[in-house]
């Protein structure tokens, strides 16, 4: 799997060159009705939780301030620096309007235009509606200001240079709302909501493309050479059956990070829980482990 990572960096980097400043986002236009709308802080606090938000952004094992900037994240492309999201003009969003915003989360463009690496989730979190962008908002605009630089991304050349994700989004990146199940109740769309959009579960969960897109024919088996070097298990119905896994027991391990047979989930998946999914509501984690369980 490093490998195929080594070659997705050298492909785009060849496209980078070839692509110059070309710009191919094939994404949908913001709403213009996003400044209209009242952002409700609680709720966006909330889902800036569930979304892994705080955990990504803040550099917890080194003192850092909530949302002011996140540990490095190594990968075989390089370093990447989740960047500063508080309310300081300069360094963090404070700059921003609700439409910068929304164009950033859901569809990996900067206020500048420039794509973001998919290490941001945004190919998940395009799903979000416009209240969703709006509660965010007003939640991230209760952030105190910190004036602390973002780290620059550590890529070497040519894997640098971001045009060349324009051509990505193109390929791989498909904009749209989140879309309930007609014939599921709402405790299965809360939870494939929570799974498929703020929780990004696949983005470790499922394998990878030579070009490092996830693998839509297999969502869920498991993936290898995660940032770190890491690997993650298989969480579709079949497999989390066989592994003796009930719905009661995932959700309790969603709070806990305590397995069926006692063990204990770490690394990665242990902060997942600690910084994120324990702070969700019980009713939450029902819904995720329903949806997890349920055969598709």
């Amino acid at each position: 799997m490093k490998r195929l990572f080594i070659r997705l960096v050298l492909l785009l980097g060849v496209v980078s060159i070839g692509l110059g400043g070309v710009a191919l986002t094939g994404t949908e236009p913001g709403s213009a009705s996003l400044a209209e709308l009242n952002g409700d802080v609680g709720r966006g606090a909330y889902l800036a939780r569930a979304s892994g938000c705080i955990a990504c952004h803040t550099n917890t094992d080194a003192g850092g301030s909530p949302l002011a900037g996140g540990a490095p994240l190594e990968t075989a492309f390089g370093t990447f620096y989740a960047p500063n999201l508080t309310t300081d003009k300069i360094e963090g969003i404070g700059a921003w309007s609700i439409d910068d915003f929304a164009r950033a989360v859901r569809e990996g463009v900067s206020p500048e235009g420039d794509p973001y690496y998919p290490a941001f989730p945004y190919g998940f979190y395009t799903r979000f509606s416009d209240q969703d962008v709006a509660d965010l908002w007003a939640a991230f605009k209760t952030v105190p200001p910190v004036a602390q630089p973002s780290k620059p991304q550590q890529l070497g050349f040519p894997f640098n240079i971001r045009s060349g994700l324009h051509l990505w989004q193109e390929m791989y990146f498909d904009p749209g709302r989140f879309q309930p199940v007609a014939e599921q109740d709402t405790q299965y769309n809360r939870g494939k909501f929570l799974v498929e959009a703020a929780g990004h579960c696949a983005a470790c969960h499922t394998s990878r493309n030579l070009l490092g897109a996830l693998d839509q024919d297999d969502p869920f088996a498991g993936a290898e050479g995660l940032p770190g070097g890491g690997s993650s298990p298989a969480i579709h119905a079949e497999a989390l059956k066989q592994r003796g896994w009930s719905v009661q027991d995932l959700a309790y391990a969603l709070s806990s990070g305590i397995t069926p047979d006692g063990d204990v989930l770490g690394a990665t998946m242990g902060e997942v829980i600690r910084e994120g999914t324990a702070f969700l509501s019980d009713e939450d984690r029902q819904a995720i482990a329903t949806y997890l369980l349920t055969e598709r």
